[in-house]
């Protein structure tokens, strides 16, 4: 049996405690119905969405100040935001006074206003959830990592596909989604299992 390392975290005394919701914000990552059909379609995605929409129905209970963002790669691409295909899935679709933010690349704080956003509500605490796991969620944990901030990861609310390894040997989505938590949490964000672990 595999022992696992100290993780960097825990050498660098950060530890792994989630973030506290009244004091974070809420940072929904492509949550687009690229995700859901065709040739994107994401093992688990109708389960992580379910987790998603909890998330978020909790963030408004507690008026905490929630982002939404939307990737957009261009007119007749999987991510286009003016087609269905690139819109925000109607489950956890902003309400008013929501923010969307457009962005282009993997990490929603590259040539974005996010982090002016949330530096002017005095935030240092982020809770994700959205997709895919090993690719946008991972990029904006250690773009908000890098930027001074605390991010926390609902694994329960991500999701993400199979991939072919350099070895030529294919990873289940579950290989690569638990793969991807795990060198997040070694240093970039602390990775909670369900909504329910978040803290108070």
């Amino acid at each position: 049996m595999t022992t696992a390392s100290t993780t960097l975290r825990d050498l660098v005394g950060l530890g792994h405690r989630p973030a506290a919701l009244g004091e974070a914000a809420l940072i929904m990552i492509d949550c687009q119905n690229t995700y859901r059909q065709g040739v994107m379609q994401l093992t688990g995605v109708e389960e992580a969405l379910v987790e998603a929409r909890k998330l978020l129905e909790i963030a408004r209970a507690r008026r905490m100040p929630i982002f939404h963002i939307q990737h957009d790669a261009g007119a007749g691409s999987p991510y286009d935001v003016r087609a269905e295909i690139g819109a925000i899935s109607a489950e956890v679709a902003p309400i008013a006074g929501e923010p969307v933010i457009t962005k282009n690349y993997p990490n929603s704080f590259v040539q974005t206003d996010l982090d002016e956003r949330l530096k002017a509500l005095g935030i240092q605490q982020i809770v994700l959830a959205g997709f895919m796991t090993h690719m946008c969620i991972n990029s904006t944990a250690h773009g908000g990592f890098n930027l001074g901030y605390a991010p926390t990861v609902v694994a329960s609310a991500t999701a993400t596909r199979a991939l072919q390894g350099p070895n030529g040997k294919v990873l289940t989505a579950r290989e690569v989604h638990d793969g991807a938590l795990a060198s997040t949490r070694d240093l970039y964000a602390a990775v909670v299992d369900s909504v329910a672990d978040l803290g108070s």
